[in-house]
């Protein structure tokens, strides 16, 4: 069993305010799989302390920006060396089936580098050319970083959630307090294990698991300057009143509902095969997931007939089996949310077409739940409007491509999405007219070049390469006056 009984606080493994450790179960059959420390209110005082210290007098906001580069480069390098031990942490913590977190390390990879190279290429002070060419000054602008961040995270996809942050953060020159899930304190114990090897000043980095209630103290602390938080649109709708009573700067990755639609010339077999992961990866608990599958009629019972092969075709089981596509869900009430939402979904009136309320044959002990696959799902029904966050799909039938379109902007997300057809570009011209804000064609690819967010409840910013950099730096414009011949400066 792997105890953790101090906390990482401005770069050092120091004692925790209260002494008493919270047990780490496994979502697979409760065993214990460690112990780990917690952080309180106390806790926070002292990292974002240590915080604003390190920026407002400490070397690194004044670090050349290639020097903060190669202390991410480092801490890449020391991540990629331990990948396997930490994506098998991941699962026993999470339920993650192994082939997903073992596929997200080299995805991390991809993520962290698509932000090394935006700072590589990043203006951090340059002269811009003028609008008028007989104007007597010039026009410096500036991006410096902003100060603290308090960054939230879930316990879904943990590390690429922290690097996702963290990354842009640290290369703008911020002081940064990590606040992370209870349920991933074992492996963001492991990430802050790394970042104690790299190098970082004192006090520019806290990483602090901690519950709800010590979340909503970090966030609404009057020395946090900027709030990163990734999680439910809920929770996000809070922390950005919170943002806007004490006016930090903030971002908010949120929830999703995504749709696919599968225009009439898809082939049916890329389709599964793609919706596999773009669907149903990661147990279904990721918030891009496309769960809302949007069919023509005239294909609409094909298309169901080939979901129910799919979502039958999965192994659920212990995410350390490498046969296993579908783990357990993270905790039992999050179990109980998704088989809620199944007898909402009968409830509703749709047709049940494999999967159900019960738990999966041998696996009771743990936080199980049965793929499970809707059809005749009308929009306006729950399952078609609330996020599920678990392995269930509604397949929805649409009349034309402007009723596709239609159905797929009638939610209050807009994250994700994807089309799928025969023609690469009359599939991009739908995707064009869907109101979200990343989507993909004939796959499920996570491109780390563009802004990832979300349109509407689905947060406000973007994360990933150049655009995602900019949230972490304040902009200043300078206007030096040049020297003119017989006259003052």
């Amino acid at each position: 069993m792997i105890v953790y009984d101090k906390l990482f606080i401005g770069g050092a493994w120091t004692a925790p305010s209260s002494p008493d450790l919270l047990e780490i179960r496994s979502p697979h059959d409760q065993s214990v799989l460690g112990r780990v420390a917690q952080a309180a209110p106390q806790d926070i005082d002292r990292a974002v302390a240590a915080a604003r210290a390190a920026f407002d007098d400490g070397p690194w906001p004044r670090t050349d920006p290639k020097e903060r580069q190669e202390i991410i480069r480092r801490l890449n390098e020391l991540r990629e060396a331990r990948a396997d031990e930490i994506a098998a942490m991941i699962s026993a913590e999470n339920g993650s089936a192994g082939w997903f977190t073992k596929m997200g390390q080299p995805f991390l990879t991809r993520q962290i580098n698509s932000y090394l190279k935006a700072a590589e290429e990043f203006g951090w002070e340059e002269i811009v050319d003028p609008s008028d060419p007989e104007a007597p000054y010039d026009t410096i602008v500036r991006r410096e970083a902003i100060g603290v961040v308090a960054a939230v995270i879930p316990w879904n996809s943990p590390f690429s959630a922290a690097m996702a942050k963290l990354t842009p953060a640290l290369l703008a020159g911020n002081a940064v307090v990590l606040k992370t899930s209870p349920e991933n304190s074992l492996s963001m114990m492991m990430l802050a294990e790394l970042f104690a090897e790299v190098g970082l000043p004192e006090g520019v980095l806290s990483i602090l698991p901690a519950d709800r209630e010590t979340s909503e103290y970090l966030v609404s602390h009057r020395d946090v300057d900027k709030i990163a938080f990734t999680g439910s649109t809920r929770a996000g709708r809070r922390i950005a009143s919170i943002a806007g009573e004490q006016l930090k700067r903030v971002s908010l990755e949120l929830g999703g509902k995504s749709a696919a639609i599968i225009l009439e010339d898809a082939d049916l077999g890329k389709v599964t095969q793609g919706l596999k992961f773009g669907s149903l990866a990661n147990n279904g608990e990721a918030c891009i997931l496309q769960t809302r599958i949007l069919a023509p009629r005239s294909r609409y019972e094909q298309v169901v007939a080939a979901l129910k092969d799919l979502v039958e075709s999965l192994k659920v089981g212990d995410p350390a089996d490498p046969d296993t596509f579908v783990g357990p869900m993270i905790r039992p009430d999050q179990q109980e949310r998704v088989i809620s939402y199944i007898e909402v979904g009968i409830e509703e009136g749709a047709r049940l077409v494999t999967g159900g309320t019960q738990i999966p044959a041998g696996l009771e002990s743990g936080s199980y739940v049965t793929p499970t696959l809707f059809a005749d799902v009308d929009n306006r029904m729950r399952i078609a409007q609330e996020e599920i966050f678990g392995p269930v799909l509604a397949v929805i039938a649409y009349d034309d491509e402007d009723d596709a379109v239609r159905i797929a902007n009638d939610s209050e997300y807009g994250l994700s999405g994807g089309v799928w057809s025969a023609d690469p570009d009359r599939a991009l011209e739908i995707a064009r007219r869907v109101r979200t804000g990343t989507l993909t064609i004939n796959g499920s690819p996570m491109s780390f070049d563009g802004p990832f967010g979300g349109y509407k409840a689905s947060g406000i910013g973007r994360e990933y390469g150049k655009v995602g950099l900019t949230g972490y730096v304040e902009h200043k414009t300078i206007t030096r006056v040049r020297r003119v011949h017989g006259s003052a400066d």
